[in-house]
């Protein structure tokens, strides 16, 4: 909230024109005239709250920017952002407890909004073997860690297509959120240097036609492991921390991957 307040009609354009929506497919979705829309972006109206909220469950705009339309048209901001330690999300972090548990002796770690690491099982540190130790001191970014050349990148079998699908996930996240922080990490790794000094540019690799998703072929000291990757957010999240948590699940895509964690 510590930004410059820009009239909520500006904000609602923005957020109407970055989810490729005109205004008559908005008006259409929110169920108001499009007559009426435009005055809101133009100033000529001011939305009620209940409208400002309305609009922006329309426009799928994240519950942190939502306050922010709230307090451009001169109303209190109602999403709270506690830090997940704080005892109202007890149950929330209990849940995410129990998500990394269940799923070992397969690796799944838990993310906040800027791929900050919060948890981990304990399937994910032994694969971590070898990583600077720079990048694992907090906060550690994940993104950083699994593509900087001194974390797991030389150890990616499959580096240029596990890139291409992490900068292609992060550009949809940012076309999403608008988050500065995440267009900043995105040009920071799309601009990293790959293991022996090479530029990775912006060079994209073929996905392998076969495949059912993009896999991670991680080689380790028990053989290459291949993983698929699923993600788990919460479903009615009404808390700003809670709403940018995500679990980042690992599975073997493999039996030889399933067998060798099986044995660790």
């Amino acid at each position: 909230m510590q930004r410059t307040v820009r009239p909520v009609g500006e904000l609602l354009r923005e957020w109407r024109q970055r989810r490729r929506m005109s205004q008559l497919d908005l008006a259409l979705e929110a169920e108001i005239s499009p007559r009426h829309l435009s005055f809101l972006e133009t100033g000529r109206s001011l939305p009620s709250r209940d409208m400002v909220l309305h609009l922006a469950e329309r426009l799928d705009v994240p519950l942190r920017e939502r306050n922010v339309l709230l307090v451009a048209a001169g109303y209190a901001p109602i999403f709270r952002e506690r830090p997940l330690a704080d005892p109202a999300l007890d149950a929330a972090r209990k849940a995410i407890d129990l998500v990394l548990a269940g799923h070992e002796p397969y690796p799944a770690l838990a993310v906040d909004r800027h791929w900050h690491l919060v948890a981990a099982n304990r399937a994910v540190a032994p694969l971590l073997a070898g990583v600077a130790p720079a990048l694992q001191r907090p906060p550690v970014n994940v993104l950083r860690l699994s593509l900087h050349p001194e974390g797991l990148a030389p150890r990616i079998a499959n580096l240029a297509e596990w890139r291409a699908h992490l900068l292609a996930r992060l550009r949809r996240q940012i076309e999403v959120t608008a988050d500065p922080v995440l267009s900043a990490l995105y040009a920071e790794l799309r601009d990293m240097k790959m293991p022996g000094g090479a530029s990775c540019g912006r060079k994209r690799a073929e996905p392998d036609a076969a495949a059912v998703a993009v896999p991670l072929r991680l080689v380790t000291e028990a053989g290459t492991l291949s993983f698929i990757s699923t993600t788990t957010v919460f479903g009615t999240p009404v808390d700003i921390t809670l709403s940018e948590l995500a679990v980042e699940a690992f599975f073997p895509a493999d039996a030889a991957t399933a067998a060798a964690l099986r044995r660790t």
